[in-house]
């Protein structure tokens, strides 16, 4: 278990070790849960989306052209980063 300490502002600073175990980065964004006697749950907020987000994903903006594996290569990766 951590223990942290609280600043005169009332803000909280994770040690490097929790936010790898959360596995968040400089910019990434954590959800805080209240929970019973006290207690919070701190987790990694994680984009939701659903299937429907990737239906038209591998259209391309020249109708009758088709993509090519790299193409395609690029748009996932893409993806699998966090970028639309």
């Amino acid at each position: 278990m951590s223990t942290l300490t609280v600043t005169a502002k009332g803000q909280v600073t994770l040690r490097k070790d929790l936010l790898d175990h959360l596995g968040v980065h400089p910019g990434d964004k954590i959800n805080v849960d209240k929970l019973p006697d006290g207690r919070i749950e701190v987790k990694a907020a994680r984009p939701t989306g659903s299937i429907s987000d990737v239906f038209g994903s591998l259209k391309t903006k020249k109708k009758g052209r088709t993509l090519s594996i790299e193409d395609m290569n690029e748009v996932i990766a893409r993806g699998w980063a966090g970028k639309r």
